[in-house]
């Protein structure tokens, strides 16, 4: 529950009370004119685990003003004008303030906050008390109204004159197009946004919440896997038609939470570890259905390539974003010729749109999957995926080495944060201490050592040794590539380069082994080690990155790479598949058992609220 506390003189007839408590806060009035003590023995009265706002009694204003303001879990503090709201983290530094801003020589004090003046100059409590706060560099967000009023009106002429403004704005209709993504992909903005919108709506009226609309859009997409592994004409077309209804509840999660702000850090990962379960999960349906049809598994190849590709894909996404970013987590300015002539274009009408569906964003890719699932046959649908993916690969990366040209400083968290990508095992760690002497390009020595163990995995026969040397060579360079803070131009492309060595090398020793199953479980293995780098990836924009010990147990990107090596050498081809089954199944449950339990930990002890707003993914 959250305490809303009214202060200054009643307004009769006001709905603000009624307001706050459809909002959920319980609401409480403070003595007309109350001392600073009062108001801070008010507060101390409140649980301490308990969110609490000052507002106004002469607020006006629009109730989803209210809500963005005062029910935004993602923010510590947060205002708009005559009112603000503190989460039980920040209360001790909304007391402070309020000691200021209402006690003796607080105006003064509090002015020095620049912004502080212009709120003072209202004189309504709860804007001094926000005012102080900044003063203190404590950050208050503010959100953006737009149309919505939000006001405190000083007499019966200009509230009259604010309640008008409030009738003439439909607050419900600001409220479903904040539902809405700002910046999406061409079809989810013009063929899903328009009508999920009302679903979201739907969904929240009902007390549904975007967690359980998360899992409902996961169940539908296992079902239309389920179809397609039927590997019928009728099982495809209904795969293709589950897997755009799955696609519209995704986009229905993201936007509930919007509209009612209910925005967690485990809804954020669930979110986006659901998309990539889902798609994986499709393209192994696809690649049984192909297979009951009457194909071969080799199918499974494709399947394997394609989820390979797109995961190198959302990695090099994760690797340019994660290594230019500031000390505060914040985008670092790109002054490339580069970025200003993308910034240019993307105020351009249609290039902005055209440059969206060339990146083939989730909504343009699972919309291309459903139509060729239903019309085609498995082996066109993954073909025609790895085509459109790779193009879109080359275009993205290459703006981002575009980007990189120009020499940048890259703060010390944004090189943790790529250290962290990188998911280097005790191998890698073992040479990258033996070098005293760091090597400078980072990239080119995982470039190479990527494509020494995979083109000799490729050109080598089945259960030859020389895969085995050849990634113990993988594993030197891979040390190697990291015995200094990854700060260069573009050091940001050797989790990128690890990745494709990794599961390259799993793909192509699966098939010259060349039996059935074997390409299966080598799918599964990438799933689970996929799932991983996802999980990491996540983890640092949110609580932290993995632990140690938990990329040990699992033996880095270099140390599996190594293992499987072995296991092609050492084992017969049909040995070599449950070997590769036991490692994904193994694998697997280390980091999903550890990663539900981080996620649910963090969501119990109230980690930071976040929210993905970034690129489709």
């Amino acid at each position: 529950m959250s305490t809303a506390i009214l202060t200054g003189r009643p307004v009769p007839g006001s709905p603000l009370e009624g307001d706050l408590r459809s909002l959920g806060f319980d609401v409480r009035t403070a003595p007309d004119a109350a001392s600073p003590e009062e108001l801070e023995a008010l507060l101390r009265d409140l649980p301490a685990d308990e969110r609490v706002a000052l507002v106004d009694s002469r607020f006006v204003g629009h109730v989803h003003a209210l809500r963005l303001g005062l029910t935004d879990p993602r923010f510590p503090v947060s205002a708009v004008p005559g009112a603000v709201t503190a989460q039980a983290g920040a209360r001790r530094e909304l007391t402070a303030a309020l000691r200021t801003a209402v006690g003796a020589g607080g105006a003064e004090a509090a002015a020095d906050g620049g912004r502080a003046s212009v709120a003072l100059a209202s004189g309504a409590v709860p804007d001094r008390v926000a005012a102080a706060v900044e003063a203190t560099g404590t950050d208050v967000h503010r959100p953006e109204l737009g149309t919505l009023i939000a006001a405190v009106p000083d007499d019966p002429e200009s509230r009259n004159t604010a309640r008008q403004a409030v009738a003439a704005v439909d607050d419900e209709a600001v409220r479903l197009r904040g539902a809405v993504k700002a910046r999406d992909g061409f079809f989810t903005t013009y063929c899903i946004s328009p009508y999920s919108r009302y679903l979201a709506r739907w969904c929240a009226r009902r007390g549904l919440t975007p967690n359980q609309v998360t899992t409902a859009s996961l169940l539908v997409a296992v079902i239309a896997a389920g179809c397609a592994a039927t590997g019928t004409r009728g099982g495809f077309v209904a795969a293709g038609l589950l897997l755009l209804f799955s696609f519209v509840l995704d986009c229905t999660d993201g936007q509930l939470a919007r509209y009612s702000l209910q925005y967690s850090t485990l809804g954020a990962w669930l979110d986006a570890t659901f998309d990539r379960a889902k798609e994986y999960a499709y393209y192994a349906g696809l690649a049984l259905g192909a297979a009951r049809g009457g194909g071969s598994d080799d199918v499974w190849a494709l399947a394997l390539g394609a989820m390979i590709l797109q995961t190198c894909r959302h990695v090099v996404d994760f690797s340019f974003n994660e290594g230019n970013v500031d000390d505060a987590g914040n985008a670092a300015v790109n002054t490339s010729p580069t970025a200003t002539l993308s910034g240019k274009l993307d105020g351009v009408g249609w290039t902005v749109w055209v440059r969206r569906m060339i990146v083939l964003p989730i909504g343009e890719r699972w919309a291309l999957i459903a139509v060729l699932t239903a019309v085609t046959t498995p082996r066109i649908t993954f073909v025609v995926l790895l085509i459109g993916c790779g193009l879109a690969a080359c275009y993205t990366t290459a703006g981002r080495v575009l980007r990189s040209l120009r020499k940048a400083p890259r703060t010390d968290r944004a090189a943790q944060a790529l250290a962290d990508l990188a998911d280097s095992g005790t191998v890698a760690a073992a040479f990258a201490a033996l070098r005293r002497t760091p090597l400078p390009l980072a990239p080119l020595l995982a470039l190479v050592g990527a494509a020494v163990v995979v083109c000799t995995a490729a050109f080598s026969s089945y259960g030859s040794p020389w895969p085995v040397i050849a990634a113990a060579v993988y594993a030197v360079t891979s040390g190697l590539a990291v015995t200094q803070p990854l700060k260069g131009r573009l050091d940001w492309l050797v989790p990128p380069f690890f990745r494709a060595a990794e599961y390259g090398t799993v793909l192509v020793l699966a098939a010259k082994a060349d039996v059935n199953g074997s390409l299966p479980a080598a799918f599964g293995l990438v799933a689970a080690v996929a799932y991983h780098h996802y999980d990491t990836v996540y983890r640092i924009r949110g609580v932290g990155a993995p632990p140690r010990w938990l990329v040990r147990a699992i033996g880095g990107h270099e140390g599996r790479t190594f293992a499987v090596t072995v296991l092609a050498a050492l084992l017969t081809d049909t040995d070599f598949t449950v070997a590769l089954t036991a490692l994904a199944v193994a694998v697997a449950l280390v980091v999903l058992i550890e990663s539900i339990r981080f996620w649910v930990t963090a969501h119990k002890r109230g980690a930071p609220a976040v929210h993905d707003e970034g690129e489709p993914a």
